[in-house]
């Protein structure tokens, strides 16, 4: 199914933007990893109508409006948005969908490569197990993980080749099979050495075939390469629109004040941006403007 919007992101900007684009009857799929700043937000005094409410409340409210609209929402990291002409293939979790538009709404969230890492995309380091983990079928390959939902893709790549896993940030291990090497040592570095990646950490060099690193959010240089940055903020225009005709964005990641009511806002010019591009689209393969 091509969707006719698909958003990134179901906090404040997300939901408000699923809930007016079920309203002009856009097909409407949102991709979301986690629950972002507003889950983890204690108290709200200044979100008008919903006085004294906790973030974790407030998010539920707005996820219940945007499904109740007919929205259709999915767990899961958005890894890659890569432009197909006239829409969108996204790539969440180990699923693929497409839509005509895009709207992202993902927060605030920033993510720090390690050194080398950004070089070394498609030449050693991969963030997508199901994706590539056949390439090192019989091979050794590296998992750097940040949270406990590294494991299930770790698991795995098990199944394909001998795992190396090292921890980014501190969590869980205890659900991993004997046959998964947990290492220590920070990591710091990524670089190759022939045709095998090397991984640096604080207690020295881990060698492998391929390096998977698996966090819950994803750099803008990773997920969408093509839109325009500029002094490491989204360029955007009064429409809300990226350098990439279809893709808009809103909430946090567009611009302060990171508020909830702000970012509600920016939901609804987005996407009622994104419906314009749409008709526009939709009378130009018509022939009725040029």
């Amino acid at each position: 199914m091509e969707y006719d919007v698909a958003i990134i992101g179901a906090g404040a900007a997300g939901c408000s933007a699923a809930i007016t684009a079920r309203q002009r009857n856009m097909s409407t799929l949102v991709l979301y990893a986690g629950d972002g700043a507003l889950g983890k937000t204690k108290v709200i005094d200044n979100y008008p109508g919903f006085p004294d409410i906790t973030g974790p409340d407030l998010l539920y409210k707005l996820r219940d409006h945007a499904q109740y609209m007919g929205a259709e929402l999915v767990r899961g990291l958005v890894r890659r948005v890569m432009p197909l002409g006239d829409a969108f293939s996204i790539l969440a979790g180990n699923d693929l969908y497409t839509a005509k538009t895009i709207i992202l709404a993902m927060g605030t969230a920033r993510v720090r490569l390690l050194d080398g890492e950004e070089a070394l995309v498609g030449q050693g380091v991969s963030y997508c197990a199901t994706c590539d983990g056949m390439f090192y079928k019989g091979g050794t390959v590296l998992v750097v993980a940040s949270d406990h939902e590294a494991v299930e893709e770790a698991i795995y790549l098990s199944t394909l080749a001998k795992v190396l896993y090292v921890k980014e940030k501190p969590h869980d291990t205890g659900d991993l099979p004997a046959e998964i090497t947990v290492l220590p040592g920070k990591p710091l570095s990524f670089s190759l050495k022939g045709e095998q990646i090397v991984l640096m950490t604080d207690q020295g060099e881990v060698v492998a075939d391929g390096a998977f690193v698996l966090r819950p959010a994803v750099a803008m240089t990773q997920l969408i390469p093509e839109v325009a940055t500029e002094n490491g903020k989204i360029v955007l225009d009064k429409d809300l629109q990226t350098s990439i005709p279809g893709v808009f964005a809103a909430g946090d990641i567009a611009s302060a004040p990171l508020q909830a009511a702000k970012a509600v806002g920016d939901g609804n010019v987005a996407i009622l941006s994104a419906a314009k591009h749409l008709i526009l689209n939709k009378a130009k393969s018509k022939g009725e403007v040029q």
